[in-house]
């Protein structure tokens, strides 16, 4: 909704917004484009009434805000429709979809497509650093969005990425997810079944290889070329061969032969991955591969994916979005092969929707195993225990109901040469600044 807000602001419309808990670097990016921002849901925010409300999907019936306008006779729309309406409209749309890597693999694109010179315009669930903003409107004809599966709005329940009608469709890897939304896996199948059938025929999709749960999508139904991507073995025409353990140098293979190696400031098998299916995205937008590779040299990762937050006494702080366990485990697997033996202290607040209804109670702890140690914020209202879901004599991992007590302990243990990873969706309580104060003034 905020990179929403700043597409509208470049069009030249007057905005202003309403939410809660809002949290860097968002909050920070609203202030610095000048668009004012009305902390909570009272119906001031909407006097006098505006032209249009754009309502969220994080909002119900009964939020104050959401009544008034429905009260009021307001006309109002979803973020996606909006985005629809108003952006997309005659544009050349490449969407990246997936449970995983969404953020990142767009952000690549986008940079691809700048460092060929087409200026493209994006709207991405984070901000690229090579941007410093989560959205622009670029020049014609490209327009790059991180597609979502999430619902669209109260009034609307489909995904939100029907809405985008892409002509190049990325999709990283599925799996169970939104719990709170999607009841089942096959849920989730057919609101992705519904995106494969938005893509033209002249199109292209760019699908992981080996994935079972896309394949299954695809087999509902496909009209449009598929290019497949893979670090595996699985047959597929993009492949990426690591040279460096971390996944910070490997090769690109097209169709068997190496085209170009990545040398870049990524790591992880996870960021080969995405890498590729950015490359194949691009290429079909008619950039040569050669220059996509030279491209991610260049490319500065994104904000809160595994974001260096500060370095104090030789003890690193890293930010990562991750909240699922593969996330987790890919993300820890990444900065394990970077580091090799030093110690990685791992925070973790488990606070998305689908953690909170217990869905991943029986694979969290497993997801932590490449961590040396491990806490656990206990968020009130998590609807479940965290100690009594894990396994017995597992002396690494700690639950804490405490912000405050889990800084404590971490800056007390810390030593030189150790990585602190701090995993969350959300604010973690600015756990990130509260650590790095406290182990400056260990100093």
């Amino acid at each position: 909704m905020g990179g929403i807000a700043l597409l509208a602001r470049e069009l030249g419309v007057q905005v202003s917004g309403s939410d809660a808990n809002v949290y860097p670097p968002m909050s920070t990016q609203l202030r610095e484009q000048g668009i004012g921002l009305h902390e909570g849901y009272d119906s001031g925010a909407l006097e006098p009434a505006p032209d249009c409300v754009v309502i969220g999907n994080a909002l119900s019936r009964g939020n104050p805000a959401v009544e008034k306008v429905l009260s009021a006779g307001m006309p109002y729309t979803s973020g996606p429709q909006w985005l629809a309406d108003h952006v997309l409209q005659g544009r050349w749309v490449l969407a990246v979809s997936g449970t995983h890597g969404k953020t990142s693999t767009a952000s690549m694109l986008a940079w691809i497509l700048e460092y060929a010179g087409m200026n493209p315009g994006f709207l991405i669930g984070g901000v690229p650093q090579n941007f410093g903003v989560s959205a622009r409107l670029g020049d014609a004809p490209f327009f790059v969005v991180e597609a979502d599966e999430y619902d669209t709005a109260f009034f609307d329940k489909r995904s939100k990425f029907v809405h985008y009608r892409p002509r190049t469709l990325v999709m990283n890897n599925l799996e169970y997810d939104h719990a709170d939304i999607f009841p089942d896996m096959a849920a989730i199948r057919t609101q992705f079944h519904h995106l494969v059938r938005t893509v033209p025929g002249d199109g292209l999709i760019v699908s992981k290889a080996g994935d079972a749960e896309l394949d299954a999508v695809l087999e509902m139904g496909c009209w449009t070329y598929v290019e497949r991507f893979t670090t595996a073995g699985a047959a597929a025409a993009w492949r990426a061969v690591p040279q460096q353990a971390d996944g910070s140098v490997f090769d690109v293979l097209q169709d068997g032969q190496v085209v170009g190696t990545v040398r870049w400031g990524q790591l992880g098998e996870h960021n080969m991955q995405n890498a590729l299916g950015a490359i194949a995205a691009a290429r079909h937008g008619g950039v040569p591969v050669e220059q996509s590779i030279a491209a991610l040299a260049g490319y500065l990762g994104v904000r809160r994916r595994m974001e260096v937050r500060g370095t104090v006494n030789d003890v690193t702080v890293y930010d990562d979005f991750a909240h699922h366990p593969t996330a987790i485990a890919t993300t820890l697997q990444g900065l394990r092969k970077r580091v090799g033996d030093a110690r990685i202290l791992v925070l973790l607040e488990p606070r998305s929707n689908t953690m909170k209804m217990g869905v991943h109670r029986d694979t969290l702890a497993a997801s932590l195993a490449g961590a040396d140690h491990v806490w656990l914020h206990e968020p009130d209202g998590l609807g479940w225990s965290l100690a009594d879901n894990l396994p017995a004599g597992d002396q690494r991992i700690a639950v804490r109901h405490s912000v405050d007590s889990i800084v404590k302990e971490v800056s007390a243990m810390a030593a030189a040469g150790d990585h602190i990873l701090v995993m969350s969706n959300g604010g973690f309580g600015g756990i990130h600044e509260k650590l790095l104060a406290a182990l400056q003034g260990r100093s």
